[in-house]
């Protein structure tokens, strides 16, 4: 159960069904992080607008390369509800449950690109020691060959994850198997 009250698919009425009916349209279902904000229906609507910018609006980066920030950042913070959200995403680009293993243990053990490494050790940098971060740590990613559109989109999404995080971890958002199966990618 989470921590709070929120208004399930069966009870929703006005502009949160409304929203439950635009998720299902556009994701298949209702997820937990987005029901969790059901008491507040225009936050919950802006945060859908933004996560369907971030992970699937017009962008330098892959998909896959979203998910791995997805599941690095939310490892970071050991977040189980995103992490098994973004792994399962993660699975269906990169088809290697081994290495999406690795990304959630230890992503510095992953055999990456230099330029996807890169990446990795910038949003784990951001996450855990933000005020860390120099110039020196954009002029790497931007030599990896990331442009500066890019890197405003890692930094987004590495930003969007920590605010999620926090969202779950902090209103005991739960999930189960079926919970995190079933999405449109």
């Amino acid at each position: 159960m989470p921590w709070i009250k929120t208004i399930d698919e069966s009870e929703a009425t006005g502009r949160i069904k409304e929203l439950y009916d635009e998720l299902i349209q556009k994701r298949g279902k209702v997820s937990n992080i987005m029901k969790i904000q059901s008491l507040n229906p225009e936050a919950m609507k802006q945060h859908l607008d933004l996560y369907m910018t971030l992970l699937f609006g017009k962008s330098g980066l892959s998909r896959a390369e979203r998910e791995l920030i997805a599941v690095v950042v939310s490892a970071a913070n050991e977040c189980g509800y995103c992490i098994s959200h973004h792994a399962e995403a993660l699975k269906n680009y990169w088809k290697d449950e081994e290495n999406v293993r690795l990304a959630i243990e230890s992503p510095e053990a992953l055999e990456l690109s230099e330029k996807m490494q890169r990446m990795v050790e910038y949003v784990v940098k951001m996450t855990k020691n933000p005020g860390q971060v120099k110039q020196e740590d954009i002029d790497s990613l931007r030599d990896a060959g990331y442009s500066d559109e890019d890197i405003l989109n890692i930094n987004l999404i590495m930003s969007y994850f920590n605010f999620v995080n926090r969202i779950a971890l902090g209103l005991g958002v739960e999930y189960s198997e079926e919970e995190v199966r079933g999405y449109k990618v």
